[in-house]
């Protein structure tokens, strides 16, 4: 079974929608530097020097975090953050 197909076979068992499902919050960092994090999920972060280089390496942080929750049997957080933005 090819990497693809086994990620396939992942997303079908945990019964996923995958990244979509998931709230992003997306900053720059005072020093420098671009954060992603899915904050449903402990751990699902990305530090990167670019906005679009975190949010590349997030989706990869994602795929293993999905990974090791199907591997155990268990089904991802559900998320249920909320997003304030004070105009």
């Amino acid at each position: 079974m090819t990497a693809e197909e086994e990620l396939v076979r992942i997303i079908l068992m945990t019964g996923e929608a995958g990244l979509a499902a998931y709230k992003i919050v997306l900053y720059a960092q005072e020093g420098g530097g671009w954060v992603a994090e899915i904050p449903a999920i402990g751990g699902c972060y990305a530090l990167m020097d670019t906005r679009d280089e975190a949010l590349q390496e997030l989706e990869k942080v994602f795929l293993m975090i999905q990974e090791e929750y199907a591997e155990s049997g268990k089904p991802l957080p559900v998320d249920q953050t909320e997003l304030l933005v004070h105009a």
